[in-house]
């Protein structure tokens, strides 16, 4: 049986597509295929009661291109950012009522699409073609009412913000990154891979 280890993130986050990406990796390199991320919706649209801000998402990427690697976020198109992110966040939630591994790699086809394809996600032809790509259908009423769930289910746990990791008792906000801001202003991050693996070794353990 496949081990899942949680992670509360929204899509159109920056800085989950790449804390989910080094997770990703870091599973990948201890052979684990039998654990799969079970990426659950935190919609910040309902979170914030406002959606995300394209000048200020593509100013963060700007900071995660150059401080942490400048071959992410190397199609993302500021006039494509979706106008919303809870029907891509549905479909999701249908693939992995498929199963876990379909989830999976349907939680990264849509983050790729937006930030490495620069589609608009919120465009129902965009998520049509994912959906084609994956075999599966279109969301339905029940998973759209999952993303729902998910919210409030990550307001009970505690959720911090996008990503927060969850595996059994162990719990951690973007454990891949180090985000501060000095006093004038100015965003500094840095990769802490020790402190990622370190943690998913705690949830498989």
């Amino acid at each position: 049986m496949a081990t899942e280890i949680e992670v509360f993130a929204d899509i159109w986050c920056p800085f989950a597509h790449v804390g989910l990406r080094c997770a990703r990796d870091q599973r990948d390199a201890t052979g684990r295929d039998d654990v799969i991320l079970r990426v659950r919706p935190w919609p910040l649209e309902l979170v914030n009661s406002a959606p995300m801000d394209p000048a200020k998402t593509a100013s963060h990427i700007e900071h995660l291109r150059h401080q942490i690697n400048d071959d992410l976020f190397v199609g993302f198109d500021a006039a494509n950012f979706p106008t919303s992110t809870l029907e891509a966040l549905a479909l999701i939630e249908h693939a992995y009522r498929t199963d876990g591994r379909t989830g999976e790699a349907a939680t990264f086809a849509l983050r790729d699409a937006l930030f490495e394809k620069g589609l608009d996600i919120s465009d129902p032809a965009v998520l049509a073609s994912i959906a084609a790509d994956l075999s599966i259908g279109s969301a339905d009423a029940a998973d759209r009412a999952a993303v729902t769930d998910s919210w409030h289910a990550g307001q009970a746990r505690g959720v911090k913000g996008s990503p927060h990791f969850f595996s059994g008792d162990a719990e951690m906000f973007c454990p891949s990154l180090d985000i501060s801001r000095s006093d004038a202003g100015d965003m500094s991050i840095a990769l802490n891979i020790e402190r990622l693996a370190a943690f998913l070794d705690l949830c498989l353990s």
